[in-house]
């Protein structure tokens, strides 16, 4: 499979092929945005030119990734100038594993063994009864949220914040399918990539209403973008590292055989919105998490690493936690025009 990066030096920028240990620079494109515009355009094969544009000048991938280069990882897709043109948003509730998590943080104590259903297990069950519908036919939709534009996506290595007005963040290790709309208003998907779709658990735990709010935090995909991914099953690890030492990690599945809904009823569902199939916008969807830390009693604390790593998908994505200081919680006047 074809693996892109984005990177960066100053004002610099390159597309690079992984060509492990190197990085293999491309000619004539800065971005990956520039690159998937140009075959969109003349209906090329997008794997094929990144092959034609190599122009053997070489970098070392480890340099490049433990930071000991002048050239930095970037998000693997962006619109340079232009974050509005990005959109950042998700699927929950629909990996087999997930519904347990989400059901024991909205489930109030039963008094006695049975315990009640919440909305969260109704939507689950809901994306198992019809969330894979038959080829042609319209499934079930799943639970939709949205996350930002592109000023949400952190580059990796880059620390994702729990903001001062914020209860808590942990991360939630996903896929994310990474999708440039044509001038048409086709949705075209250039590939996948490794995310950390990191969100407000404590939060949302209070009021599953408060859903929409907790999803509203800096994310990270990456490092590299997969054109042509596997995602019919994949396997990877999730793990969080306090003070240099292993504090949890959890095996985890995702893919089409370990969900609820399939991936061509997740992109109609998400696409089927005028508004989501705006010429030159740029689509960043996460399709949901398989298990989270929050959910075993893991609360993430200032300085934690977190890491996710998928077979087939590269390097892991390594971003570290940063908790920004109560006392920068104030309140946000706003002014009336009169």
């Amino acid at each position: 499979m074809v693996r892109l990066v984005q990177i960066g030096n100053g004002t610099l920028r390159q597309v690079a092929l992984v060509s492990e240990p190197h990085l293999s620079c491309l000619a004539g494109v800065e971005s990956v945005y520039q690159l998937a515009t140009l075959c969109i355009r003349e209906n090329a094969s997008l794997s094929k030119r990144v092959h034609d544009l190599e122009h053997g000048d070489l970098l070392s991938y480890d340099d490049v990734y433990s930071g000991k280069s002048e050239w930095c990882l970037l998000p693997p897709i962006d619109v340079p100038g232009a974050p509005e043109r990005v959109f950042v948003s998700g699927t929950g509730l629909t990996h087999l594993g997930s519904a347990k998590d989400r059901q024991a943080m909205h489930v109030k104590p039963a008094t006695d063994a049975a315990k009640p259903m919440t909305d969260s297990m109704r939507m689950f069950e809901l994306g198992i009864a019809g969330g894979r519908p038959n080829e042609g036919q319209i499934g079930v939709a799943p639970e939709w949220f949205y996350k930002g534009h592109g000023d949400a996506l952190q580059a990796p290595f880059a620390p994702l914040t729990v903001p001062a007005h914020a209860e808590d963040g942990g991360e939630e290790a996903e896929i994310a399918g990474i999708y440039l709309v044509a001038n048409d208003g086709t949705p075209h998907r250039l590939g996948m990539c490794t995310g950390n779709e990191f969100s407000d658990h404590r939060f949302e735990q209070r009021n599953y209403l408060n859903l929409a709010g907790s999803k509203l935090r800096k994310c990270c995909i990456g490092p590299e973008l997969v054109v042509a991914a596997e995602f019919r099953s994949v396997v990877g690890e999730v793990s969080i590292q306090r003070g240099g030492l292993s504090l949890w990690q959890k095996m985890i599945e995702t893919g089409e055989e370990n969900m609820s809904h399939s991936l061509a009823n997740l992109e109609h569902h998400h696409f089927k919105f005028d508004g989501h199939r705006m010429p030159g916008s740029v689509h960043v969807h996460f399709f949901g998490a398989h298990s989270l830390s929050f959910g075993e009693g893991i609360e993430l604390k200032d300085g934690d690493w977190m890491q996710v790593r998928f077979e087939g998908y590269g390097r892991a994505l390594r971003n570290p936690v940063q908790i920004e200081n109560k006392n920068l919680n104030q309140l946000v006047r706003v002014q009336a025009l009169v």
